[in-house]
């Protein structure tokens, strides 16, 4: 197995001032973080509690978190590159003929008829971003079928949305072709060669404790949801689906951040990793890359990572930004939709956290060499 060396443990106190602040002022009550730059992991640190109550666990290094849509990149996207390598995804193919139920209901000369897997990956579908499918969809299936039949809202490329819909589709046309589940291929294929060891879909009950929570959902599950993932629409679909679902903590997320790094070794090809983090062309002035974004102004990975850099968000407060020019990658995992997702301390405040945090790191950085 692959691993990045042992953390040299460089501090990095500005960048700590930052989140100690955001947890003062309730964006988050915990959070950890890591960085590997100059071939190795520099540090992988923790601050803050499960939650705001007396009492709380402490957040450790080691904590697993929901990574929710960085789930995006880790797993869905890595699938798509290995499944390309291996001539089983043919980015161009209309994703109808794999899938014929995308298409069924529609009309011969319908416009998505033409959406292929580029398309999902970029989020240039014309899928609508959102939405609340777990409201009328009682089963995953009737989810995935709500999915699959779901019209287009914009002509393939005539825009760049984030959809959650789109990579739901995608999850589904990826296990079509691996011809088994997402996290069964992730974890034989991806999770295991680079000693992932922490990084699961669905976690067991037993260390469903040691998790933090994401949230108080008074909705679907009527309680603390703490180890279970906190997307309703993945809830629904069992938790393992394309556009979340995965849980991991800093070491393992940066264990696949320096693969990348790499140019893909021990797990992708160089040339999958070139395709796939480069930044598409359509629709224009697009920042998507195939599965990942790059920077654009104002960027959560603030001003100072490079034009080539890609990275993902994830809704409940965590972050992956990887800068392929300067060999720098920092995961940041935070619980801030704990107890409430809307409120404006934590919808309003992770906006200003991330760039605040990555320019007071990057700039920690560049004094230290």
């Amino acid at each position: 197995m692959t691993q990045p060396p042992h953390s040299v443990c460089e501090s990095f106190p500005a960048a700590r001032d930052v989140l100690e602040q955001a947890i003062q002022d309730r964006v988050f009550p915990g959070a950890a973080f890591g960085v590997f730059a100059q071939g190795q992991v520099l540090t992988t640190e923790a601050l803050g509690h499960f939650t705001y109550e007396a009492g709380a666990p402490p957040v450790r290094p080691e904590t697993i978190f929901d990574l929710a849509s960085v789930s995006k990149v880790v797993a869905t996207t890595a699938t798509a590159m290995l499944l390309w390598e291996r001539g089983r995804l043919d980015l161009h193919r209309p994703v109808g003929e794999t899938l014929p139920e995308f298409v069924e209901a529609e009309a011969l000369g319908s416009r998505k008829r033409s959406v292929t897997p580029t398309m999902l990956l970029a989020h240039s579908s014309g899928l609508p971003a959102y939405e609340r499918l777990y409201e009328r969809c009682s089963t995953r299936a009737e989810l995935l079928d709500a999915c699959l039949r779901m019209p287009l809202e914009a002509a393939p490329e005539s825009r760049a949305v984030y959809s959650d819909i789109g990579f739901i589709v995608l999850g589904q046309l990826l296990e079509r072709l691996a011809e088994e589940p997402l996290d069964a291929f992730c974890r034989r294929e991806i999770f295991a060669p680079l000693g992932m060891t922490s990084t699961q879909y669905r976690p067991p009950p037993e260390i469903r404790s040691s998790i933090p929570p994401t949230g108080i959902d008074v909705g679907l599950r009527r309680g603390t949801v703490q180890g279970e993932v906190h997307d309703e629409n993945c809830c629904r679909l069992g938790g393992i689906a394309g556009h979340a679902g995965l849980f991991s903590n800093v070491a393992d997320v940066l264990r696949f951040a320096s693969c990348i790094l790499r140019g893909g070794a021990p797990v992708f090809q160089r040339e999958a990793v070139s395709l796939f983090t480069a930044r598409q062309s359509m629709p224009p002035h697009t920042s998507r890359a195939l599965g990942w974004d790059t920077p654009s102004a104002p960027s959560s990975s603030g001003q100072f990572f490079s034009s080539h850099s890609v990275g993902h968000l994830g809704y409940t407060g965590t972050s992956l930004w990887i800068d392929l020019e300067k060999r720098i990658a920092v995961a940041l995992l935070t619980n801030r939709t704990y107890p409430d997702a809307h409120s404006e301390s934590s919808s309003e405040g992770i906006r200003r956290v991330r760039p605040r945090f990555h320019d007071a790191l990057m700039q920690e950085l560049n004094a230290s060499k």
